[in-house]
């Protein structure tokens, strides 16, 4: 099944770090080119969150954003009591010696190292993480699949349409190379000079073969018989289907450059247009 290198998804999940939100873009691309932003505490993960983005994707540029909303850390803060307690005597001590002092209680909450946060367990952190990524991708993959499946309708449409072509031009050859037969005959009749015997032969034989396109209609028969074979496969094609749109483009240039009939130039033009069509079509395939 094709896949669209262009998409959109999210996800998210709820635990002990607090609520973990992660968006994906993807947008086509020669190459996988990933672009992570992640919270502070989570930048430890990055290798590992590439290898596994690595894992189900091949191709687009991907912008990978993680946030955390609500993020549970005033549930997780602790109070130092030690040291609160030894503030505390302090304060009574110097409230003697200073009568006027006075000291509030969210004064000593603020010194450092009162308040502290409770340390998050970093394989919980990792697997949240993970958990929300791999949702979000399972999301992407699936837009992606629905997406490429278009595209290969689109992609059998046009290789109908070439098909159709290509046939067309087969029925007319054995017109265009009678049409042919005839020009000459014209024009040796039309010398004023004797021609030689054989000669009428020689420069059918050899107009025939500077305009044969036998061997480009086999070639892009065989193309399109490759295309729908490449479309079927359960992988990334999109490089494969490059390369074929440019040896489509190649014998469609060719039979343009050999046709000595308005229909077969015009069958060549159509081809291009054709051609063109599915390349567009091709850069958006992973």
């Amino acid at each position: 099944m094709i896949r669209s290198m262009t998409a959109y998804a999210s996800a998210e999940t709820t635990g002990p770090a607090g609520t973990l939100g992660c968006e994906l873009r993807t947008v086509n691309h020669r190459y996988l080119e990933l672009s992570p932003r992640l919270p502070d505490d989570l930048r430890a993960f990055e290798s590992q969150l590439r290898e596994r983005v690595a894992s189900k994707l091949s191709r687009g540029k991907l912008d990978l954003t993680v946030r955390r909303t609500g993020d549970g850390r005033s549930e997780s803060l602790q109070v130092n009591s030690a040291l609160l307690a030894r503030l505390s005597e302090l304060n009574l001590d110097m409230a003697a010696l200073f009568p006027g002092l006075q000291v509030q209680f969210t004064e000593l909450l603020r010194f450092p190292g009162v308040m502290q946060q409770a340390e998050t367990d970093p394989e919980a952190q990792q697997a949240a993480l993970f958990d929300v990524l791999d949702r979000a991708l399972d999301a992407l993959t699936a837009t992606r699949e629905r997406e490429g499946a278009k595209l290969g309708e689109i992609l059998h449409e046009k290789l109908d349409g070439i098909e159709r072509v290509v046939a067309d031009v087969r029925g007319w050859m054995p017109e265009i190379r009678a049409a042919l037969r005839t020009r000459l005959e014209t024009r040796l009749a039309d010398l004023k000079q004797p021609v030689e015997p054989g000669r009428l032969e020689q420069e059918l034989v050899l107009q025939i073969t500077r305009t044969d396109v036998d061997e480009e209609l086999d070639r892009l028969s065989t193309h399109i018989a490759e295309t729908r074979r490449v479309l079927g496969l359960k992988e990334p094609v999109g490089r494969r289907l490059d390369f074929l749109m440019q040896e489509f483009n190649r014998e469609a240039n060719t039979l343009g450059s050999k046709s000595v009939d308005a229909r077969s130039t015009n069958a060549a033009v159509e081809l291009k247009v054709l051609i063109e069509q599915m390349r567009e079509q091709v850069q958006n395939i992973e």
